[in-house]
């Protein structure tokens, strides 16, 4: 079987040479897609082709895909959680330096200067004094979230000296395990808040994070705290840390996410969204969304999705069936009747739910006729099936 690819951004050679040419047609032309891979293009109005069954995001933020249309439709939504964790810490190291030694304002200082050599060396030896700055060992940096990235840039702030207070409700076994020992625990986001002289975002954009930094959290802030957002536009209000910016409450801001108002403020550091802008980002997120896509198609394997439940079965039978139905009672009941019927043996089965969507994979012993398919996939509540 020959599956179509398309592609949406540009997508690093190292993940597309993992779709070998004998099984897969990947352009970014491609009609009837069974999976499309991006990066940052935009499908919220894009029509879903009825052929899609997965998606691979080459990144870890999804708020460019829609999650809902696409978990109604039976598609499998992949991201790569991790896979640029650290272009990412470096940049938010990077940010820190910047803001705390006055970076980008002396270098706009410097760039400035006009006259020969001794006129410009004895405007740096008055000007320089207006940039002062302040070290990072022994300042408190507060780490929001603790995935794959905010536990990288926890223990990096350690390494570098500095106090370094965590805080992720959330947090797994697997992430706590890596972080340093002396990574503190916050007991709320409000004490994190009120102790940190940097703090540092590393968490999705929902409800519950939307404005997280407002006119109310600043108030509670040391003074002159440094802020970086690299994690997603919208946690932190502008209006309001722009204000706290000329209050002095916040020494700088520094984010991936420019505008109007930032561009203005000569305390904020607005970067055009590099978070992951490195080859070795790019290529590592390609290769993983396009091994979890791979699998997915071929066996049904779904690893690190968004909006589907984790799910692996061995091989094994002549049949392999792929199902996405609603999570509902007697699914599988259905199924295996509609089976008996034809003598198809189930040998190895597995099934797993996601809030309201459920997966099933079924081995049997038996090659599933295309009119028992038809039956397969009549049966209420059945959004995507496949015989692999």
């Amino acid at each position: 079987m020959t599956y179509s690819i398309q592609t949406l951004n540009n997508i690093s050679d190292k993940g597309i040479s993992l779709l070998p040419p004998s099984k897969y047609l990947v352009s970014d032309e491609a009609e009837s897609p069974d999976a499309i891979l991006l990066r940052s293009f935009k499908m919220h109005e894009m029509e879903i082709p009825e052929s899609l069954k997965a998606v691979g995001r080459a990144g870890a933020g999804v708020n460019n895909i829609p999650l809902d249309k696409m978990s109604d439709a039976g598609v499998v939504v992949f991201n790569a959680p991790g896979a640029n964790s650290n272009a990412v810490k470096e940049l938010v190291i990077a940010g820190m330096l910047m803001a705390c030694r006055n970076l980008v304002l002396a270098r706009d200082f410097a760039i400035n200067l006009e006259g020969e050599d001794e006129v410009i060396t004895k405007q740096v030896e008055a000007g320089k004094k207006n940039f002062g700055g302040f070290e990072l060992p022994g300042r408190i940096l507060g780490v929001v979230g603790l995935g794959a990235i905010g536990v990288l840039v926890a223990n990096a702030a350690v390494s570098l000296g500095m106090r370094v207070i965590g805080f992720d409700p959330l947090i797994s076994v697997d992430k706590a395990w890596e972080l340093d020992a002396n990574v503190e625990k916050a007991s709320d986001i409000n004490h994190l808040l009120k102790e940190s002289d940097f703090i540092t975002f590393h968490v999705p954009l929902v409800e519950s994070t939307k404005d997280l930094i407002n006119d109310n959290s600043l108030h509670n802030m040391k003074d002159n705290v440094v802020i970086l957002n690299f994690a997603r536009n919208g946690i932190v209000n502008d209006k309001a840390v722009c204000k706290a910016l000329d209050t002095g409450k916040v020494y700088s801001y520094v984010c991936d996410f420019p505008s109007t108002l930032l561009n203005n403020h000569k305390r904020v550091i607005a970067l055009p969204h590099l978070g992951a802008s490195t080859g070795e980002a790019e290529e590592n997120c390609a290769i993983m969304v396009a091994n979890e896509v791979r699998n997915y198609l071929e066996n049904g394997t779904i690893l690190n999705s968004v909006n589907m439940p984790t799910i692996n079965l061995p091989r094994a039978g002549d049949s392999r069936i792929s199902m996405i139905h609603e999570n509902i009672p007697d699914m599988v009941g259905q199924v295996s009747h509609i089976l008996g019927k034809v003598g198809a043996n189930i040998i190895h089965m597995v099934n797993n739910s996601r809030d309201n969507v459920a997966v099933t994979l079924l081995d049997v012993e038996a090659n599933i006729s295309e009119e028992t398919q038809s039956e397969l996939s009549n049966i209420a509540g059945m959004l995507k099936l496949r015989i692999i």
